[in-house]
Protein backbone atom coordinates (compact mmCIF):
# COMPACT_ATOMS: atom_id res chain seq x y z
CA UNK A 1 0.00 0.00 0.00
CA UNK A 2 1.38 3.67 -0.71
CA UNK A 3 3.00 5.88 2.07
CA UNK A 4 2.14 3.28 5.08
CA UNK A 5 4.44 3.71 7.64
CA UNK A 6 5.01 0.55 9.88
CA UNK A 7 7.22 -0.26 13.12
CA UNK A 8 8.74 -3.56 13.19
CA UNK A 9 8.95 -5.48 15.65
CA UNK A 10 6.28 -5.73 17.74
CA UNK A 11 6.68 -4.83 21.18
CA UNK A 12 5.87 -6.91 24.02
CA UNK A 13 2.54 -6.55 25.13
CA UNK A 14 2.16 -3.53 28.26
CA UNK A 15 -0.76 -3.69 30.87
CA UNK A 16 -3.96 -1.59 30.39
CA UNK A 17 -7.13 -1.86 29.53
CA UNK A 18 -7.22 -4.23 27.08
CA UNK A 19 -9.96 -7.45 27.70
CA UNK A 20 -10.83 -5.30 30.65
CA UNK A 21 -13.60 -2.64 31.03
CA UNK A 22 -14.33 -0.87 27.79
CA UNK A 23 -13.18 -3.57 26.01
CA UNK A 24 -15.40 -5.73 27.82
CA UNK A 25 -18.02 -3.21 27.01
CA UNK A 26 -17.64 -3.35 23.58
CA UNK A 27 -17.65 -7.60 23.09
CA UNK A 28 -20.77 -7.26 25.67
CA UNK A 29 -23.18 -5.10 23.32
CA UNK A 30 -21.70 -6.87 20.11
CA UNK A 31 -22.93 -10.19 21.64
CA UNK A 32 -26.32 -8.83 23.23
CA UNK A 33 -26.90 -7.94 18.96
CA UNK A 34 -25.74 -10.98 18.33
CA UNK A 35 -27.85 -12.95 20.21
CA UNK A 36 -30.53 -11.22 19.68
CA UNK A 37 -30.27 -11.56 15.77
CA UNK A 38 -28.95 -8.01 15.57
CA UNK A 39 -30.97 -4.54 16.45
CA UNK A 40 -33.86 -5.31 13.79
CA UNK A 41 -34.91 -8.22 15.14
CA UNK A 42 -33.88 -7.24 19.25
CA UNK A 43 -37.10 -4.02 18.14
CA UNK A 44 -39.22 -7.18 17.03
CA UNK A 45 -38.84 -9.19 20.14
CA UNK A 46 -42.08 -10.77 21.32
CA UNK A 47 -43.30 -10.77 17.92
CA UNK A 48 -43.25 -14.76 17.78
CA UNK A 49 -44.67 -15.10 14.12
CA UNK A 50 -41.78 -13.32 12.19
CA UNK A 51 -39.03 -14.61 14.95
CA UNK A 52 -36.71 -17.09 13.28
CA UNK A 53 -36.47 -20.60 14.38
CA UNK A 54 -32.43 -21.80 15.08
CA UNK A 55 -31.67 -24.95 14.29
CA UNK A 56 -28.93 -26.61 16.04
CA UNK A 57 -26.23 -25.81 12.99
CA UNK A 58 -27.15 -22.21 12.90
CA UNK A 59 -26.96 -22.09 16.98
CA UNK A 60 -23.28 -23.39 16.61
CA UNK A 61 -22.81 -21.15 13.88
CA UNK A 62 -23.46 -18.26 15.81
CA UNK A 63 -21.56 -19.55 18.91
CA UNK A 64 -18.81 -19.68 16.66
CA UNK A 65 -19.20 -16.14 15.49
CA UNK A 66 -19.47 -15.01 19.11
CA UNK A 67 -16.15 -16.78 20.14
CA UNK A 68 -14.54 -14.85 17.09
CA UNK A 69 -15.90 -11.52 17.56
CA UNK A 70 -15.09 -11.65 21.60
CA UNK A 71 -11.63 -12.44 20.73
CA UNK A 72 -11.27 -9.63 17.42
CA UNK A 73 -12.80 -6.81 19.68
CA UNK A 74 -10.45 -7.87 22.90
CA UNK A 75 -7.61 -7.51 20.51
CA UNK A 76 -8.07 -4.55 18.90
CA UNK A 77 -8.95 -2.82 22.35
CA UNK A 78 -5.63 -4.20 23.28
CA UNK A 79 -3.53 -2.71 20.61
CA UNK A 80 -5.52 0.82 20.96
CA UNK A 81 -4.43 0.79 24.76
CA UNK A 82 -0.85 -0.54 24.18
CA UNK A 83 0.39 1.41 20.99
CA UNK A 84 -2.41 4.69 20.77
CA UNK A 85 -0.60 7.37 21.10
CA UNK A 86 -2.70 9.70 23.08
CA UNK A 87 -5.17 10.17 25.77
CA UNK A 88 -7.60 7.51 25.12
CA UNK A 89 -11.49 8.10 25.52
CA UNK A 90 -13.04 5.39 26.28
CA UNK A 91 -16.56 6.76 26.12
CA UNK A 92 -15.96 7.79 22.38
CA UNK A 93 -14.65 3.90 21.44
CA UNK A 94 -17.85 2.88 22.72
CA UNK A 95 -19.63 5.76 21.15
CA UNK A 96 -17.55 4.94 17.53
CA UNK A 97 -18.47 0.80 18.13
CA UNK A 98 -22.39 1.86 17.89
CA UNK A 99 -21.96 3.92 15.17
CA UNK A 100 -19.72 1.40 13.22
CA UNK A 101 -21.77 -1.57 13.76
CA UNK A 102 -25.05 0.50 11.94
CA UNK A 103 -22.51 2.38 9.22
CA UNK A 104 -21.81 -1.77 8.42
CA UNK A 105 -25.42 -2.04 6.77
CA UNK A 106 -23.82 0.01 4.02
CA UNK A 107 -27.14 1.89 4.36
CA UNK A 108 -26.54 5.66 3.72
CA UNK A 109 -30.02 6.22 5.19
CA UNK A 110 -29.37 4.03 8.41
CA UNK A 111 -27.51 6.02 11.19
CA UNK A 112 -26.30 5.79 14.96
CA UNK A 113 -27.04 8.90 17.23
CA UNK A 114 -26.14 9.57 20.50
CA UNK A 115 -28.08 10.96 23.09
CA UNK A 116 -26.96 15.02 22.15
CA UNK A 117 -27.52 13.77 18.72
CA UNK A 118 -31.22 12.64 18.88
CA UNK A 119 -32.03 15.56 21.42
CA UNK A 120 -30.90 17.90 18.80
CA UNK A 121 -33.17 15.89 15.59
CA UNK A 122 -35.96 15.56 18.07
CA UNK A 123 -35.94 19.80 18.03
CA UNK A 124 -35.81 19.63 13.99
CA UNK A 125 -39.05 17.74 13.89
CA UNK A 126 -40.64 19.61 16.11
CA UNK A 127 -39.96 22.75 14.55
CA UNK A 128 -38.87 24.74 17.63
CA UNK A 129 -35.06 25.02 18.43
CA UNK A 130 -32.02 27.22 19.18
CA UNK A 131 -30.13 28.07 15.86
CA UNK A 132 -30.14 30.52 12.66
CA UNK A 133 -33.04 29.63 10.30
CA UNK A 134 -31.87 27.74 7.33
CA UNK A 135 -32.41 24.31 6.52
CA UNK A 136 -29.12 22.42 4.85
CA UNK A 137 -29.00 19.50 2.74
CA UNK A 138 -26.07 16.89 2.33
CA UNK A 139 -24.93 15.24 -0.53
CA UNK A 140 -25.04 11.73 0.37
CA UNK A 141 -21.93 10.92 -1.47
CA UNK A 142 -19.64 13.32 -1.22
CA UNK A 143 -21.28 15.61 2.00
CA UNK A 144 -20.85 19.01 0.81
CA UNK A 145 -23.54 20.94 2.99
CA UNK A 146 -25.60 23.14 0.93
CA UNK A 147 -27.93 25.83 2.56
CA UNK A 148 -31.10 25.18 0.89
CA UNK A 149 -33.42 27.40 2.03
CA UNK A 150 -33.30 30.99 4.71
CA UNK A 151 -36.01 31.58 6.46
CA UNK A 152 -37.42 35.59 6.00
CA UNK A 153 -37.20 36.94 9.43
CA UNK A 154 -34.46 34.75 11.07
CA UNK A 155 -30.40 35.70 12.29
CA UNK A 156 -29.71 33.70 9.18
CA UNK A 157 -30.79 36.14 6.81
CA UNK A 158 -30.02 38.84 9.10
CA UNK A 159 -26.48 38.17 8.61
CA UNK A 160 -26.51 37.76 4.88
CA UNK A 161 -26.44 34.14 4.60
CA UNK A 162 -28.53 32.82 1.11
CA UNK A 163 -29.60 29.61 -0.38
CA UNK A 164 -27.22 27.76 -2.57
CA UNK A 165 -24.35 28.98 -0.23
CA UNK A 166 -22.03 25.83 0.42
CA UNK A 167 -20.46 25.37 4.07
CA UNK A 168 -17.12 25.24 4.26
CA UNK A 169 -16.57 25.45 7.86
CA UNK A 170 -18.53 26.10 10.72
CA UNK A 171 -15.95 27.78 13.60
CA UNK A 172 -12.99 25.07 12.75
CA UNK A 173 -14.54 22.43 11.77
CA UNK A 174 -14.92 21.88 7.93
CA UNK A 175 -18.39 21.71 6.59
CA UNK A 176 -17.76 17.72 4.73
CA UNK A 177 -16.45 16.15 7.34
CA UNK A 178 -18.73 14.71 9.16
CA UNK A 179 -22.58 13.38 8.81
CA UNK A 180 -25.28 16.74 8.64
CA UNK A 181 -27.11 15.93 12.11
CA UNK A 182 -23.75 16.13 13.95
CA UNK A 183 -22.87 19.20 11.82
CA UNK A 184 -26.19 21.04 12.47
CA UNK A 185 -25.13 20.43 16.42
CA UNK A 186 -22.50 22.75 16.10
CA UNK A 187 -24.60 25.29 14.24
CA UNK A 188 -27.05 25.16 17.02
CA UNK A 189 -26.61 26.51 20.26
CA UNK A 190 -26.86 28.41 23.60
CA UNK A 191 -29.34 31.26 22.43
CA UNK A 192 -27.45 34.84 22.12
CA UNK A 193 -24.42 33.47 21.29
CA UNK A 194 -22.39 33.20 17.67
CA UNK A 195 -21.68 30.73 15.18
CA UNK A 196 -18.73 31.45 12.95
CA UNK A 197 -19.53 30.56 9.19
CA UNK A 198 -17.27 30.15 6.01
CA UNK A 199 -19.33 29.73 3.39
CA UNK A 200 -18.39 29.42 -0.83
CA UNK A 201 -20.94 31.63 -2.64
CA UNK A 202 -21.78 31.22 -6.78
CA UNK A 203 -20.26 34.43 -7.93
CA UNK A 204 -17.58 35.11 -5.27
CA UNK A 205 -14.21 34.85 -5.37
CA UNK A 206 -13.40 34.89 -1.73
CA UNK A 207 -14.91 32.82 0.79
CA UNK A 208 -17.89 34.62 2.07
CA UNK A 209 -17.42 34.61 6.14
CA UNK A 210 -20.05 35.46 8.42
CA UNK A 211 -21.29 35.46 12.38
CA UNK A 212 -24.47 34.42 12.87
CA UNK A 213 -26.21 34.74 16.21
CA UNK A 214 -28.03 31.82 17.58
CA UNK A 215 -31.71 32.68 18.65
CA UNK A 216 -34.90 30.24 19.02
CA UNK A 217 -36.52 29.20 16.14
CA UNK A 218 -40.05 28.22 15.59
CA UNK A 219 -39.67 27.10 12.13
CA UNK A 220 -42.26 28.57 9.53
CA UNK A 221 -42.29 25.02 7.27
CA UNK A 222 -45.68 26.96 5.18
CA UNK A 223 -45.29 29.99 3.21
CA UNK A 224 -48.67 31.24 1.73
CA UNK A 225 -49.83 34.02 -0.71
CA UNK A 226 -52.80 34.81 -3.13
CA UNK A 227 -51.97 35.28 -6.49
CA UNK A 228 -53.88 36.20 -9.57
CA UNK A 229 -56.85 34.37 -10.25
CA UNK A 230 -57.43 33.62 -6.53
CA UNK A 231 -55.00 31.08 -6.65
CA UNK A 232 -53.15 29.98 -3.27
CA UNK A 233 -49.78 29.87 -3.82
CA UNK A 234 -48.79 27.46 -0.90
CA UNK A 235 -44.80 26.53 -0.14
CA UNK A 236 -44.16 23.85 1.80
CA UNK A 237 -40.37 23.37 2.57
CA UNK A 238 -40.45 20.33 4.61
CA UNK A 239 -42.74 18.16 6.86
CA UNK A 240 -42.10 18.53 10.44
CA UNK A 241 -44.85 17.78 13.50
CA UNK A 242 -46.20 21.10 13.39
CA UNK A 243 -46.38 21.31 9.00
CA UNK A 244 -49.97 20.02 8.83
CA UNK A 245 -50.95 22.17 11.36
CA UNK A 246 -49.55 25.30 9.65
CA UNK A 247 -50.78 23.84 6.25
CA UNK A 248 -54.06 23.95 7.23
CA UNK A 249 -54.15 27.62 8.85
CA UNK A 250 -53.04 28.10 5.33
CA UNK A 251 -55.73 26.51 3.85
CA UNK A 252 -58.21 28.18 6.23
CA UNK A 253 -56.40 31.72 5.12
CA UNK A 254 -56.51 31.16 1.65
CA UNK A 255 -60.11 29.86 1.91
CA UNK A 256 -61.45 33.46 3.70
CA UNK A 257 -59.34 35.06 0.66
CA UNK A 258 -62.10 33.37 -1.89
CA UNK A 259 -59.41 30.76 -3.03
CA UNK A 260 -60.71 29.07 -6.69
CA UNK A 261 -57.49 26.81 -6.81
CA UNK A 262 -54.44 25.87 -5.48
CA UNK A 263 -50.79 25.86 -6.08
CA UNK A 264 -48.59 23.43 -3.39
CA UNK A 265 -45.03 23.90 -3.69
CA UNK A 266 -42.73 20.85 -2.81
CA UNK A 267 -39.53 22.04 -4.71
CA UNK A 268 -36.35 21.42 -2.79
CA UNK A 269 -38.98 19.72 0.22
CA UNK A 270 -36.46 16.93 1.06
CA UNK A 271 -39.41 15.32 3.41
CA UNK A 272 -40.03 14.61 6.57
CA UNK A 273 -42.64 12.93 9.46
CA UNK A 274 -44.51 10.58 7.47
CA UNK A 275 -47.45 10.70 9.86
CA UNK A 276 -47.50 14.77 8.87
CA UNK A 277 -47.66 14.44 5.14
CA UNK A 278 -50.48 11.80 5.55
CA UNK A 279 -52.71 14.57 8.15
CA UNK A 280 -51.94 16.78 4.87
CA UNK A 281 -53.30 14.39 2.34
CA UNK A 282 -55.96 13.41 4.56
CA UNK A 283 -57.41 17.06 4.14
CA UNK A 284 -57.26 17.53 0.49
CA UNK A 285 -58.46 13.53 -0.56
CA UNK A 286 -60.98 11.55 -0.60
CA UNK A 287 -61.83 8.26 1.26
CA UNK A 288 -59.30 5.47 0.44
CA UNK A 289 -55.29 4.68 0.41
CA UNK A 290 -52.56 6.93 0.72
CA UNK A 291 -49.68 5.01 1.17
CA UNK A 292 -48.58 1.90 2.44
CA UNK A 293 -45.51 0.43 3.71
CA UNK A 294 -43.81 -3.49 3.52
CA UNK A 295 -40.94 -4.51 5.42
CA UNK A 296 -38.41 -7.68 5.18
CA UNK A 297 -40.74 -9.71 6.31
CA UNK A 298 -43.63 -8.94 3.75
CA UNK A 299 -46.02 -6.84 6.75
CA UNK A 300 -47.77 -4.05 5.06
CA UNK A 301 -48.56 -1.02 6.61
CA UNK A 302 -51.23 1.34 5.61
CA UNK A 303 -51.94 4.87 5.70
CA UNK A 304 -55.62 6.21 4.72
CA UNK A 305 -57.71 8.83 4.39
CA UNK A 306 -61.51 9.62 5.44
CA UNK A 307 -64.53 10.50 2.95
CA UNK A 308 -63.99 14.19 4.34
CA UNK A 309 -61.95 15.95 1.22
CA UNK A 310 -61.04 19.69 -0.92
CA UNK A 311 -62.50 19.28 -4.60
CA UNK A 312 -60.76 22.20 -5.93
CA UNK A 313 -58.35 22.44 -8.72
CA UNK A 314 -54.37 21.76 -7.62
CA UNK A 315 -51.49 21.74 -9.19
CA UNK A 316 -48.11 20.57 -7.72
CA UNK A 317 -44.50 21.92 -8.03
CA UNK A 318 -41.74 18.96 -8.03
CA UNK A 319 -38.23 19.06 -8.93
CA UNK A 320 -34.59 16.50 -8.68
CA UNK A 321 -34.49 17.50 -4.50
CA UNK A 322 -38.57 16.45 -3.66
CA UNK A 323 -37.75 13.77 -1.88
CA UNK A 324 -39.21 10.81 0.52
CA UNK A 325 -42.24 13.04 2.16
CA UNK A 326 -42.49 14.94 -0.55
CA UNK A 327 -42.87 12.01 -3.21
CA UNK A 328 -45.33 10.19 -0.76
CA UNK A 329 -47.75 13.82 -1.32
CA UNK A 330 -47.03 13.74 -5.10
CA UNK A 331 -46.99 9.99 -5.72
CA UNK A 332 -50.78 10.36 -3.87
CA UNK A 333 -51.88 13.69 -5.75
CA UNK A 334 -51.30 11.68 -9.25
CA UNK A 335 -52.84 8.43 -8.24
CA UNK A 336 -55.84 9.87 -7.51
CA UNK A 337 -55.57 12.28 -10.50
CA UNK A 338 -56.20 15.31 -7.99
CA UNK A 339 -53.98 17.69 -9.49
CA UNK A 340 -51.38 18.16 -11.93
CA UNK A 341 -47.55 17.53 -11.10
CA UNK A 342 -45.29 20.26 -13.39
CA UNK A 343 -41.31 20.18 -13.01
CA UNK A 344 -38.48 17.68 -13.20
CA UNK A 345 -38.19 14.40 -12.06
CA UNK A 346 -38.19 13.60 -8.57
CA UNK A 347 -35.37 12.47 -6.13
CA UNK A 348 -36.58 8.92 -6.00
CA UNK A 349 -36.13 7.94 -1.70
CA UNK A 350 -38.83 4.98 -1.64
CA UNK A 351 -37.81 3.87 1.86
CA UNK A 352 -38.89 4.64 5.36
CA UNK A 353 -36.65 4.99 8.11
CA UNK A 354 -36.97 4.64 11.99
CA UNK A 355 -36.08 5.89 14.46
CA UNK A 356 -35.38 3.57 17.86
CA UNK A 357 -34.69 5.69 21.12
CA UNK A 358 -32.46 3.52 23.46
CA UNK A 359 -32.74 3.70 27.42
CA UNK A 360 -29.45 6.13 27.18
CA UNK A 361 -31.12 8.92 25.43
CA UNK A 362 -29.16 7.92 22.10
CA UNK A 363 -31.11 6.72 19.17
CA UNK A 364 -30.83 3.64 15.92
CA UNK A 365 -32.34 5.26 12.68
CA UNK A 366 -32.65 2.01 10.68
CA UNK A 367 -34.40 1.87 7.06
CA UNK A 368 -37.60 -0.43 7.75
CA UNK A 369 -39.63 -0.82 5.03
CA UNK A 370 -40.04 0.45 1.47
CA UNK A 371 -43.32 2.06 0.77
CA UNK A 372 -45.16 2.30 -2.29
CA UNK A 373 -47.87 5.06 -4.03
CA UNK A 374 -51.77 4.50 -3.69
CA UNK A 375 -51.28 2.50 -6.60
CA UNK A 376 -48.46 0.53 -5.72
CA UNK A 377 -46.06 2.53 -7.36
CA UNK A 378 -42.16 1.52 -6.04
CA UNK A 379 -40.31 4.62 -6.91
CA UNK A 380 -37.21 4.02 -5.03
CA UNK A 381 -34.27 5.27 -7.64
CA UNK A 382 -36.70 5.93 -9.71
CA UNK A 383 -38.62 9.35 -8.18
CA UNK A 384 -42.22 10.42 -9.54
CA UNK A 385 -42.26 11.75 -13.39
CA UNK A 386 -44.13 14.93 -13.78
CA UNK A 387 -47.35 15.21 -15.62
CA UNK A 388 -45.63 18.12 -17.71
CA UNK A 389 -42.08 18.62 -17.51
CA UNK A 390 -40.62 21.97 -17.04
CA UNK A 391 -37.32 23.18 -16.04
CA UNK A 392 -37.08 25.92 -13.59
CA UNK A 393 -36.24 29.49 -14.95
CA UNK A 394 -36.60 32.67 -13.44
CA UNK A 395 -37.64 35.27 -15.71
CA UNK A 396 -36.46 38.63 -14.05
CA UNK A 397 -33.51 39.74 -12.07
CA UNK A 398 -35.65 40.33 -8.68
CA UNK A 399 -33.30 41.07 -5.65
CA UNK A 400 -36.39 39.12 -3.42
CA UNK A 401 -38.15 35.77 -4.93
CA UNK A 402 -41.11 36.50 -7.01
CA UNK A 403 -43.40 33.62 -7.62
CA UNK A 404 -44.93 35.47 -10.81
CA UNK A 405 -42.01 35.72 -12.78
CA UNK A 406 -41.20 31.90 -11.77
CA UNK A 407 -41.78 29.81 -15.13
CA UNK A 408 -42.81 26.83 -13.42
CA UNK A 409 -45.36 28.97 -11.36
CA UNK A 410 -46.78 30.62 -15.17
CA UNK A 411 -47.51 27.16 -16.05
CA UNK A 412 -49.30 25.93 -13.46
CA UNK A 413 -51.79 29.15 -13.33
CA UNK A 414 -52.19 28.38 -17.15
CA UNK A 415 -53.31 25.32 -16.08
CA UNK A 416 -55.48 26.01 -13.53
CA UNK A 417 -57.51 28.98 -15.52
CA UNK A 418 -58.24 26.38 -17.92
CA UNK A 419 -59.38 23.97 -14.99
CA UNK A 420 -61.96 26.63 -13.48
Amino acid sequence: MDNQEYVEPVPEKRPGFGKGVAAGVLITLLLVSIMAGGILLGVRAGNQRKAAKNSGEESSKKAVLEEKVEKKSGDIADLIDQYYYEEIDENALVEGMYEGMVNGLGDPYSSYFTAEEYASFNDTTTGIYYGIGAVLTQNINTKIVTILHVYPGTPAEEAGVKDGDVVVKVGEIEGDSMELSELVNHIKGEEGTKVHLELLRAGEEDHVELDVERRKIEVPTVQYQMLEGDTAFIQVSEFSNSTPEQFSEAIKEMQAQGMKSMIVDLRDNPGGVLKSVCLMLDELLPEGLLVYTEDKYGERTEYRSDAECMEIPMAVLINENSASASEIFAGAIKDYEYGTLIGTTTFGKGIVQTIIPMEDGSAVKLTMAKYFTPKGNDIHGVGISPDIELEYEYLEKDETYNPMHDNQVQKALEILQKEE
